[in-house]
């Protein structure tokens, strides 16, 4: 693609529309000639030639002086050694289950050698590179073009996109023998950068369905016409009727329901029944930039809510303002202030005793949230690791870069090992498929095929899918839920009618098969064939492959939560929806289970999920059982200052849905009334 893809983890400011994932590119020019590599037979780098550097849009040969830098992962010893490890620490049938090492003795068995380090260090030296950077997972170099071209083999030339000129190298770059063992991966080397987007948090489209505001009394009007002040349902889900507007999908549809508050989401998923608070455990959230505020923030909304504030030490975070960059791409810390507020906000809310890491990303790119992920493995900073940012892999420019898929996939084995687990949301745009980014808000534009989106899809992580959770009554009951996909129509001018009707795909959760990987051993005998062997494309494939999400919890727009922050000096709440609600509410669940262990590690959770499949340990979230009353929901909030009226069908994701047994909307279902008793350690 025109653009090496960094995740843009998208935040969301509150009275702001989810924004679809967002890619920007830095210019960068491009040497001509290559040398090849000193030494014996080189190693190719599959992929660092991208598919939009065609001869058709070559620009010639890029400026020889010109600045370059790239970024030289190393592979450490026995990579395969370490997955195999990760895989038997992790599964509970496993001698080694939770025989965890720590982060010295992972460096010391896994970890780049010095040797290795100072053969790549020489090798790049030789060709006139600097080493700008070092770390135990990569070189930094930086040079001119002419430089990185002796070094790596190719050429560069500048390529014409849609999106501007870039330069690319000419062919697949590749790297001498000397330190092919050493090198795990290459990125940088073409100038187009992907952005990450938070994988959904929307603040349902600016909508300000505030529970305050809908609890702001009796309305004046008739009865039998729409309420001129924000309403929803609050005693339950459709507790409140929509008197006063147009028949839709049927009569009488209900009012939304408030947005959801910490108590009563305790409540739905068992955690205030089975008295957890993840007492013990450490929950690390990875965004970019940083809120000041964050933490008197998170303690503000939960006084006003009934909950507990912080206690001294429970939160700290690490962020570095004076290196913070690209913050014009990526929206700067305001941008992201919602997202980071609603991952620590959800963290607290469903497991309060649990410690909060908040890791900051010096920018949105994949190379700065690379090494927030890196730092929280290295410190062993948390047991769990709460992302709500991805990006999709395919699209009409190119592919992902697989650099970064080598190393995610390493960063996460390294975390497994040691005890990490890592939740990342699925998306926001159901199939993640060119239909669904027609109308949908929190898509990318570019996609050219239904898809998994990454880091979701790798087979190291817990992929978390959405639901619209429906409460039974006040007290916060579990009711329903199904997947979280919604229709959007508009309320006319003269309030007759609805537009569209039936209404477009404006909102679902993601998931989907990846035919980028292979099925990990824990979904075999759970994912049936008739899914995992056919890709979201619609391509078939002859063996399984990996499918998502593995597990779901609420998230819908319709049924949003809602969070509090500080943006221009002033504190609000809004209600948030999206698998950005979803990832860390599950990483708080995972937080709780880790209580019911004595507050042993559950480290890489996949394995013990599978293990409990067609349990009470979930709810099977099945679209077709629940009534069809319980779907279409009549939704009156302030969009830009004005009162606005729309009806959303939900449980109609894109290209997705819930069904009985796994499914691609859902996984495995959501945490079910013996979640936790599961995971309790028998005495």
């Amino acid at each position: 693609m025109p653009i090496t893809r960094n995740r843009l983890a998208k935040s969301i400011a509150p009275a702001t529309v989810a924004a679809a994932l967002i890619i920007t590119t830095l210019g960068a020019a491009v040497p001509a000639g290559a040398a090849t590599p000193v030494g014996d037979t080189a190693r190719t780098l599959p992929g660092t030639h991208p598919e939009w550097a065609t001869p058709q849009a070559d620009a010639g040969a890029a400026d020889a002086a010109a600045p370059a830098t790239a970024r030289i992962y190393l592979a450490g010893r026995d990579a395969s050694g370490l997955a195999a490890l990760a895989r038997a620490v992790s599964d509970p049938h496993s001698p080694d289950y939770g025989t965890y090492l720590t982060s010295a003795q992972v460096q010391a068995k896994f970890g780049a050698t010095p040797e290795q380090v100072k053969a790549v260090t020489d090798w790049v030296s030789a060709a006139g590179l600097t080493v700008s950077a070092s770390t135990a997972h990569y070189v930094q170099v930086s040079g001119s073009t002419a430089a990185l071209s002796k070094a790596f083999g190719t050429g560069f030339h500048n390529y014409r996109t849609a999106d501007g000129t870039h330069r690319a190298p000419t062919t697949d770059a590749k790297v001498p023998a000397s330190v092919s063992d050493a090198v795990l991966a290459v990125s940088g080397l073409a100038d187009a950068i992907h952005k990450n987007s938070s994988s959904a948090t929307s603040v349902r489209e600016a909508e300000q369905r505030m529970n305050a505001a809908a609890k702001a009394g009796p309305d004046k009007k008739d009865p039998a016409t729409l309420p001129t002040v924000p309403t929803c349902s609050e005693d339950g889900y459709g507790s409140k009727t929509a008197k006063g507007a147009p028949e839709g999908y049927e009569k009488n549809e209900p009012f939304a329901p408030c947005s959801y508050i910490p108590t009563q989401l305790r409540k739905a998923y068992g955690v205030s029944d089975a008295k957890v608070s993840g007492k013990g455990a450490r929950v690390a959230v990875i965004d970019a930039y940083g809120l000041p505020t964050m933490e008197q923030d998170a303690n503000h909304f939960s006084t006003l809510h009934g909950d507990q504030p912080f206690k001294p030490g429970q939160y700290t975070e690490y962020v570095t303002p004076a290196q913070w960059t690209h913050q014009d791409e990526c929206g700067g810390p305001d941008g992201w202030a919602g997202e980071e507020a609603l991952d620590v906000e959800m963290v607290h809310g469903l497991a309060p005793d649990a410690n909060v890491v908040y890791v900051g990303g010096n920018s949105c790119y994949d190379e700065d949230l690379y090494d927030a992920m890196a730092k929280v493995v290295d410190g062993h900073l948390a047991d769990i690791v709460s992302n709500s940012w991805g990006e999709i892999m395919h699209g009409k420019s190119g592919d992902i870069d697989p650099a970064v898929v080598a190393a995610d996939n390493q960063i996460f084995q390294l975390g497994a090992v040691t005890g990490i687990g890592f939740t990342f949301s699925s998306g926001d745009c159901g199939d993640s498929s060119p239909g669904a980014a027609a109308t949908g808000v929190n898509c990318q534009a570019d996609t050219n095929q239904a898809q998994a989106d990454w880091p979701s899809a790798s087979p190291w992580v817990t992929s978390v899918g959405g639901t619209a959770l429906e409460l039974g009554d006040k007290s916060g009951k579990y009711g329903h839920e199904v997947s979280m996909g919604d229709l959007r129509s508009v309320l006319s001018a003269d309030q007759k009618s609805w537009s569209p009707m039936p209404g477009k795909f404006y909102f679902g959760g993601g998931g989907g098969v990846s035919k980028d990987f292979a099925q990990p051993w824990y979904q075999q005998g759970v994912v049936p064939d008739s899914i995992s062997k056919t890709a979201a494309d619609g391509t078939t494939s002859k063996t399984p492959l990996r499918a998502t999400p593995d597990i779901a919890m609420s998230g819908d727009l319709v049924a949003a939560t809602l969070v509090g922050f500080t943006s221009g000096g002033a504190y609000s709440e809004g209600g948030f929806g999206g698998t950005s609600v979803s990832a860390p509410e599950t990483a708080a669940m995972f937080a709780n289970a880790i209580e019911t262990r004595g507050g042993r590690a559950l480290g890489f959770a996949n394995p013990a999920l599978y293990d409990r499949a067609d349990t009470n340990a979930f709810h099977d979230v099945d679209d077709n059982a629940v009534h069809t009353k319980r779907g279409n929901v009549v939704d009156l909030g302030v969009i830009n200052n004005t009162l606005r009226v729309r009806l959303y069908k939900i449980g109609a994701d894109y290209g997705l849905s819930a069904s009985n047994g796994y499914d691609t909307a859902t996984g495995l279902g959501s945490p079910g009334k013996g979640f936790f008793k599961s995971f309790a350690l028998k005495k």
